[in-house]
């Protein structure tokens, strides 16, 4: 019994040393504030919107081989040059890659030929828990819309049931690692944000550890461009906080007024790290275009609206009413289905947005 207690103490000291080295890997690999303010004041300030072709219900109809549609991406992005847009951020399919890996990357290379010609960067998500749906993706031919519904036929990627399976880890790993690394040295990739609202579709907590898995595997490819994943509610907890600490560009949703957005952009500047607020803007009074894009300017954040042509996502509809339809007052989207915009004026200010400063701020020093 004398043996229990200094065994048990000298365990601890291990698990401790252990938790320890695994931090500081962790912390080793994240790009320096320096590295990522660099690459901040060259490429910002961003301008951008998270797009799904409009002839897409959701990234399985996008990403399919029957349903891949490079004709209206391509008219589509050009569309969005056009607005004044200089980046897309952009939903992936872990399920459309399990059943067609090399497929997928060729139509990856060819969307990316694609935003290329249109001079427009592109963030990359790999997985998302958000599930409008309430239904797992399955592969094949996908349902028509929902009339009068907002974003009907949107489902996760992985399953729930793959999230906090660990037994399920090894392919979400091979996924991740493979569509990285085969674009990790690309630069026509902007961003790698690995993981769209963890914990959304009920999921709470339980979708941290897939969050860091991923990291770490995305880290292994050693790609040149940034990572990140953002909090999207919660700003401030323990997951909020986690993401932030491994992000090298520090990410958040806000669809929050200007005064709310403001306080939540506030919140993540303590990290000292360049800003990306990578779903924002709807259009209620004080949540729009001219509230809040002042915000961004003044406080140096890049953006991502919501929505570029309204299409079969129908996310136009606002969330949780029905009886609505398009010539009702919209909700997000830009663009009519022929290009025309749904406010001229909202055009003109993203055309003209720039940062109000310099990007980067007096008090970032850090060189490590």
């Amino acid at each position: 019994m004398k043996y229990i207690l200094p065994v048990l103490m000298l365990l601890a000291s291990f698990l401790v040393m252990a938790l320890s080295s695994q931090a500081a890997e962790e912390q080793s690999q994240i790009w320096s504030k320096q590295k990522a303010w660099e690459w901040y004041n060259k490429v910002g300030p961003i301008k951008g919107v998270n797009y799904v072709p409009s002839s897409a219900v959701n990234m399985l109809e996008w990403w399919q081989e029957d349903t891949f549609d490079p004709t209206t991406i391509d008219r589509e992005l050009g569309w969005a040059h056009k607005s004044g847009y200089n980046s897309v951020r952009c939903n992936l399919s872990f399920e459309v890659w399990e059943v067609d890996a090399e497929g997928l990357k060729k139509r990856l290379d060819k969307f990316l030929a694609i935003a290329a010609k249109h001079k427009i960067g592109v963030m990359f998500c790999l997985f998302d828990d958000v599930n409008f749906a309430r239904a797992n993706p399955v592969v094949g031919k996908q349902p028509k819309p929902k009339p009068g519904v907002h974003n009907s036929r949107w489902v996760p990627s992985p399953t729930p049931k793959k999230v906090t399976d660990k037994t399920a880890w090894p392919a979400l790993e091979k996924y991740v690692k493979d569509i990285v690394g085969k674009f990790a040295n690309d630069k026509r990739v902007l961003v790698w944000d690995l993981y769209n609202e963890p914990g959304n579709g009920g999921l709470g907590n339980k979708s941290l550890p897939l969050a860091i898995a991923t990291f770490k595997w995305a880290r292994a490819m050693k790609p040149i461009q940034p990572l990140t994943t953002g909090p999207w509610r919660g700003h401030g907890n323990d997951m909020g906080n986690k993401l932030a600490e491994l992000s090298d560009m520090v990410s958040y949703h806000a669809y929050t007024s200007a005064a709310g957005v403001e306080k939540t952009t506030k919140h993540y500047m303590k990290y000292g790290r360049p800003l990306l607020c990578t779903e924002t803007l709807r259009r209620i009074n004080g949540h729009d275009y001219p509230a809040v894009l002042p915000v961004f300017a003044k406080y140096k954040v890049s953006w991502w609206n919501w929505g570029l042509v309204a299409g079969k996502q129908q996310t136009y509809l606002p969330w949780g009413k029905k009886g609505q339809t398009i010539k009702d007052h919209w909700h997000w989207d830009m663009l009519w289905p022929d290009g025309k915009p749904y406010d001229p004026k909202e055009i003109e200010l993203i055309k003209n947005f720039k940062f109000t400063k310099a990007a980067q701020p007096k008090d970032s020093e850090d060189k490590k």
